[in-house]
């Protein structure tokens, strides 16, 4: 089972797709919201988006799989993993860790509000991330609830095989955050793919399907 990364599609994994097709049954879905699928009915936080993923998994007939998750794909996988739904994962780039507020995150958080009541639309259309600018409304709800959940709980109540891969280079999902995910799940592993950014998995896919494949195979 893939899980595509936030603001991506099931297509980002195609070259995965194809090895792994060989060898065993392949399911990729775009999650709601993004890809060809549907628009969100509301304002998802990443348990939402795990429900959704399970349903799917029971509409399909398709028990205990094997996954490999990008980026936001693998904070839903580690909800999964947690209500041990999952059989065994490989999460690249993996998200969940909600990093330390500092002094100027909060300036900018406070100057945001201030800005916001005077001008929302000069507050939305300025502030923040490129990547929530260019989202709707819901999905800006939506993103705001993903990415202030921090996984570290849920990744200490991981009981099944997790292979961590991380970019030397990653600066969306730095070695630091993945690795801090790692010790919190117990009997993890952890590789670094060196000189890679947050797509690993597409800039040297090869590599990163040898070392998946070996883990699902060994695990």
């Amino acid at each position: 089972m893939f899980l595509h990364g936030y603001l991506s599609c099931k297509e980002s994994f195609y070259p995965e797709i194809e090895y792994f097709s060989r060898h065993f049954r392949v399911t990729a879905l775009d999650f709601p919201g993004f890809g060809k699928s549907d628009m969100l009915p509301a304002a998802w936080s990443v348990g939402d988006y795990a429900d959704f993923l399970l349903a799917f998994l029971k509409e399909k007939g398709i028990i205990f799989p094997h996954v490999v998750a990008h980026s936001f794909g693998g904070r839903v996988a580690i909800k999964c993993l947690a209500r041990g739904e999952i059989d065994r994962a490989v999460l690249t780039g993996c998200a969940g860790i909600v990093k330390e507020r500092t002094l100027l995150y909060r300036m900018k958080v406070g100057g945001y509000r201030i800005v916001r009541k005077l001008s929302p639309a000069f507050a939305e259309k300025h502030f923040g991330s490129r990547e929530f600018r260019s989202l709707p409304p819901l999905m800006r709800e939506s993103y705001k609830k993903i990415v202030n959940e921090d996984l570290r709980e849920e990744a200490r109540r991981i009981t099944r095989p997790v292979l961590y891969i991380v970019g030397s280079l990653d600066k969306e999902t730095p070695l630091s955050s993945v690795r801090l995910l790692h010790e919190n799940t117990a009997g993890s592993r952890f590789s670094v793919m060196e000189g890679c950014g947050h797509f690993a998995h597409l800039e040297r896919p090869l590599d990163f399907c040898l070392a998946a494949e070996e883990f699902l195979h060994d695990a």
